[in-house]
């Protein structure tokens, strides 16, 4: 699985919240509820977050 924060860098992406992988941004399906309720939330929310901030170059938000 590839993580999409190189591929974000490199197209000069401002804001960058990571993910688990491509297939699956938000959490891979075999896991249980519990576990993809919690990746969602947290990734969600992070991304929200990152929308309302202000910056003025590329930066990863960690999760």
């Amino acid at each position: 699985m590839c993580n999409l924060v190189p591929v974000s860098s490199s197209l000069g992406i401002n804001k960058i919240v990571p993910t688990i992988s491509i297939p699956y941004p938000l959490g891979d399906p075999s896991t249980p509820r519990e576990v993809q309720w919690n990746l969602r939330y947290n990734r969600t929310k992070k991304a929200i977050e990152a929308l309302a901030e202000k910056i003025e170059e590329p930066t990863i938000f960690s999760v």
